[in-house]
This record gives C-alpha cells, structure tokens and sequence, in this order.
C-alpha cells in the first residue's frame, strides 16, 4: 500500500521483523540440537507468512481436517494430523496429504489401522505430569480424555506405530521444569521409547523468550534423542509468534461510571477471546503515566473489557489504542459475536511494506450463517 496511507481499524498488524527474531531462535535450535520443528496451526495460522516461516521450520501439525488441509495446502513441508477424535470421513482425507498421523486413543488406532498403515503412526501418551497455570488448558487435568495412559495398552500396539507425542505444556518458559519432566519420562517410559523412531514433546514451551537457557535446552533435547536414537519433534505455537503482533484500534466514545472508560472498536470477546477465556489483560502498548482509563471493547456483553491501565496521553475519540501480543490463539479463535466487523490481517513485510492480506466484509457475516 502507499506510504502514508492510514489502513481502517480494527486489524491484526503482523510484523515479519519481530516473526523473524523468534524464528531465528529456532533455527538456532534446530541446528544446536538436531530437533525438528512444526508449527501448531491451533495457535497461529496465518498462511501470508508461510514463505517466512517455512525457512526455518519443518512443517505444520494440526488438531482437525481442516487444519491438517491448510499446513498440506498453504505451508507444505512435514504435515503432522492429529485429532482427538477422527470421524471416518476425516480418515478418508487425512490419510493422503500427511506425512504422520497420531492417535489420541488406543481404540481409534485399531479402527482405522489397516486405512492408514502405509504412513507413519503415532500414539498419544498421558505421562501423568504437565505444567500449567491453568485447569483449563492442563493436558493431564483430573479425567483427562487426551492420551493413553497405560503403558500395558501402549506395549500392545507398538508394532503398529512408529512414534509417540507427550503433549503436557502450557506456557511453560522454566527450563527446570522441563528438563525435570523430560527425566521422569524419560525413566517411566524408558523400554517404549527405545522401540519408536520418532517422538514429539509438543508445544507448550517458551524458549524464543529473552533469557531463555536456549544452550541447555538445546543440549537437553540432544541428549534425549541421542540416548534412545530417535527423532524429537517440537510443536511450538506461541513461540513461533510470541511478541510479533498487534491489535490496533480506534477509541470510538469515553464514558464515566466512577472510572473512565475508552470504547474501542474491536472486542475482546471477538478478537483477544483467548484472554477472555482465561481472565487474563491485554497487553497495552502505550508509555505508562497518570491517565487511568478502563479500555472496553463494543460488543454487549457486559465483561467485554480489555483491561485497566495508567497511560501518559490523554484518550480522546479517534485515539489510537495498540495491544500487544495479538497473534497466538487469537485470529484463530475471531468470531462474529454482535455482528461486529472482524480486523483486518495486515502483514508488515521484511521490507517495510505494509500489505493487507485480508479484509472482512458483510459477505462474510452473511455466508457464515443460513
């Protein structure tokens, strides 16, 4: 688009310099600990930057048909299916555009065994441990339907795969914890592992964070896959996008309820709803001062805020308000409660362009109803 042209509010503001400096740590990795790495498409799949991302990754691994589609279709590379429940349908497809497909249970392995036997098979594992601040996302939560956890159903079907996956972060960015948690399975499973080729430990982990012990975590991962002479896979998400996104927007009114509060025109149930769903506040990129405002979104639903802050410049209508950390489970989770207008997808290219890739429009409110 021309310099100096103002691009309409709301949108997503994909930086690919900022996407570059997390994907230069996983190159790092990949290089210092012979893992490989594939984006979970749950978390980010914006496929504008594919060309991007596919420089330093492997491929894509996904939780459904469609996403298993879009990684096959728009990223290429390794395409890794998992869900946690396949319909037969799904099998009819999935079974011709991956490169491995993982079961989440022992009992769908046996029913579309003899579908997909000419691709590489893996096997779900529950370890028993996870870390997570919240129930919610915790991948070993009381009556967890995501794994097998009995090695005896396991040891039964191990000529039937080649691979497993330990799925058992969230937002994990203590290295400790990691390493203390890769020994335990590492020794409960030890006979397992040294009978598969492959193995992936999920995502969950925020090694592209500054300060990150990325040297011990590369050696850490070395070790493991050298010690049972497999291959380590890594499913990262939100560090492949961490910090490289923002969701800009426009103060539309200023009311007063004992605080005041700046409307904006985006949602957070609509547009951030990750952080609705887990009570957590936007991320407001503004210089900290003695303004306090309470920074709400449109839609009518009463808790629609996006959180409180004590910013320098004084809020006015047309204001600019920026959150930050916008691109993890957030285009992905965009919905179109009230009707609201979804943002627009802007990617600010290596170069410095700026391109819009993708507008919405009332057509696209109407087609996904009846």
């Amino acid at each position: 688009m021309k310099m100096g042209a103002k691009i309409k509010t709301p949108y997503y503001l994909i930086d690919e310099e900022k996407l570059l400096k997390n994907l230069k740590r996983i190159e790092y990795l990949r290089d210092h600990s012979g893992v490989k790495l594939i984006l979970a498409l749950k978390c980010f799949s914006v496929w504008a930057v594919s060309d991007l991302v596919n420089k330093y990754m492997d491929g894509t691994t996904s939780s459904s048909l469609y996403e298993t589609k879009l990684g096959y279709e728009k990223f290429g590379k390794e395409t890794h299916a998992f869900s946690v429940a396949y319909s037969d349908d799904d099998v009819s497809e999935i079974k011709d555009i991956c490169d491995k497909i993982i079961f989440n249970s022992v009992s769908q392995l046996k029913m579309f065994y003899n579908r997909v036997k000419h691709i590489k098979i893996g096997l779900r594992v529950n370890p028993g441990i996870s870390y997570s601040n919240f129930d919610l996302a915790d991948p070993v939560r009381r009556y967890s339907r995501l794994g097998v956890i009995s090695q005896k159903d396991i040891m039964l079907v191990l000529d039937n795969i080649s691979g497993l996956m330990f799925h058992y972060n969230c937002e994990n960015d203590d290295f400790g914890s990691f390493s203390n948690m890769l020994d335990k399975i590492s020794k409960k499973y030890e006979k397992i592992l040294s009978k598969v080729e492959w193995v992936s430990l999920g995502g969950g982990l925020y090694f592209t964070k500054d300060n990150y012990p990325l040297d011990e975590f590369c050696e850490k991962l070395k070790s493991f896959g050298k010690k049972y002479k497999i291959q380590v896979y890594l499913e990262p998400g939100e560090a492949v996008v961490t910090e490289s996104c923002e969701l800009v927007t426009t103060v539309l009114d200023i009311v007063k309820n004992v605080k005041t509060i700046a409307i904006v025109d985006a949602s957070i149930e609509a547009h951030m709803l990750d952080l609705l769903t887990y009570r957590i506040a936007a991320k407001i990129n503004a210089e900290v001062g003695e303004n306090e405002y309470i920074i709400a979104g449109r839609s009518c639903l009463a808790g629609d805020i996006f959180g409180e802050c004590k910013i320098r410049d004084k809020l006015e209508v047309g204001s600019e308000i920026r959150f930050a950390d916008a691109a993890g489970y957030t285009m992905v989770k965009k919905n179109w409660f009230n009707g609201l207008k979804m943002p627009s997808i802007v990617i600010k290219r290596l170069s410095g362009n700026l391109e819009i890739v993708r507008e919405f429009l009332y057509k696209d409110f109407l087609c996904s109803l009846s």
